[in-house]
């Protein structure tokens, strides 16, 4: 039998929830592309309930337990006395979320022996330390697709807001205040704006499809470039590289996965060849960005705003810069993880475990590494320093 220690945040301030804002979630047939969705033998929660807290356990209590597994689901994740640290050693099968990693880095990874499976129970498996996961013979599995668009959706509401000078906006209707000009000084329309993703990927290209109605002009860098009908259909200007896509851009987006290539892309250096007073957008992973160059092309000037909600290290602490530089739009990591998309992540979970213990392969969409290297989805989005 196996123990599966499953890292998720905490509940609510006020509690777990026992009634919801809807009734219902959307009925959604496949992911863009065709891509089915999480297809588990069966679920144990209710679609639209809050499952990524250690409350919710992601719906795989009576599932893990009713075949004799050990489940152990905590929040506590950070220093040696932490119940991560405690349970990892005999630990078979770790599942963490981006939103709230647990780090697994190659000192724990030796330190788990039996360790076999990682899950990212959402997208994004660089809190897990791949060269050492390849070394151990650790297979990385993530729920691929589950919040791509949960994401996408997000990017496209963080260049508004942005823009548009949204929440200093409703600040001031919070304050009891009406100066239409402090709100406006700094408000611009995105109609006719240069707009670039770094990436186009999944989330990437979901959101150049949700930005072409905005009458923009939308250009992209990726590794892989897209199918010519797709540029044609968008109207896409390719680029070889970010440095030389940023130059025209009003508004870059950050879609692309963490890995040697992109950590630390955004630096002064990249950052003083962007137009002065665009604005980035982050929702990929902070350290793509230098965190004090953010903050200085901001009190520059050279950035107009800064948006995103990846953080490093995650939960940020309550002195990160990023929380007080100005123009900035931050939230928690929650992009990916809305009521909609944990139903999703939380199935695809599932599927993920039980796939491992029948025996059966993992989808090859789901994989990152296996079998003693990349593999999968990994192959195609990830690089080893290796």
């Amino acid at each position: 039998m196996a123990k599966v220690l499953c890292v998720l945040y905490d509940d609510p301030t006020d509690g777990y929830p026992t009634t919801y804002a809807r009734d219902d979630l959307p009925v959604i047939d496949a992911y863009p592309g065709g891509q089915t969705l999480p297809t588990p033998k069966t679920v144990d929660f209710t679609p639209g309930h809050l499952l990524g807290s250690v409350s919710g356990e992601l719906g795989l209590r009576r599932f893990l337990e009713e075949r004799g597994h050990t489940l152990v689901v905590t929040s506590d994740k950070e220093g040696a006395d932490s119940v991560f640290d405690r349970e990892l050693p005999d630990t078979d099968v770790v599942i963490s979320q981006p939103f709230w990693p647990a780090y697994l880095t190659a000192e724990r990874i030796a330190k788990a022996p039996k360790l076999k499976l990682a899950v990212t129970a959402g997208i994004g498996s660089d809190h897990v330390d791949l060269d050492a996961a390849i070394a151990h013979g650790v297979t990385v599995a993530e729920v691929t697709y589950c919040n791509s668009i949960s994401v996408a959706e997000h990017v496209v509401m963080m260049i508004l807001s942005q823009v548009r000078n949204y929440i200093p906006s409703h600040q001031v209707v919070l304050d009891g205040g009406w100066n239409i000009a402090d709100c406006v000084s700094r408000s611009y329309d995105v109609e006719g704006m240069q707009i670039g993703t770094v990436a186009a990927g999944r989330i990437g290209l979901a959101v150049l499809r949700r930005l072409k109605p905005f009458d923009v002009h939308l250009h992209y860098t990726d590794r892989h470039r897209l199918p010519r009908e797709i540029e044609e259909e968008l109207n896409l200007t390719w680029h070889a590289s970010t440095q030389e896509m940023v130059p025209f851009c009003d508004v870059v987006t950050v879609n692309a996965p963490l890995h040697p290539e992109t950590e630390g892309l955004f630096d002064d250096k990249l950052i003083s060849t962007m137009k002065r007073g665009a604005y980035l957008i982050n929702t990929a992973r902070a350290k793509i960005a230098d965190r004090d160059s953010v903050v200085r092309a901001l009190e520059s000037g050279q950035l107009a705003g800064y948006a995103g909600d990846v953080w490093y290290p995650q939960p940020a602490p309550a002195d990160h810069p990023w929380r007080t530089m100005p123009h900035h739009g931050m939230t928690p990591h929650i992009s990916g993880s809305s009521l909609s998309a944990q139903a999703r992540y939380a199935a695809g979970t599932r599927e993920i475990l039980e796939a491992w213990f029948d025996g059966t392969p993992i989808r090859d969409e789901y994989l990152i590494v296996q079998g003693g290297g990349l593999a999968g989805v990994g192959a195609h989005s990830y690089s080893t320093r290796t």
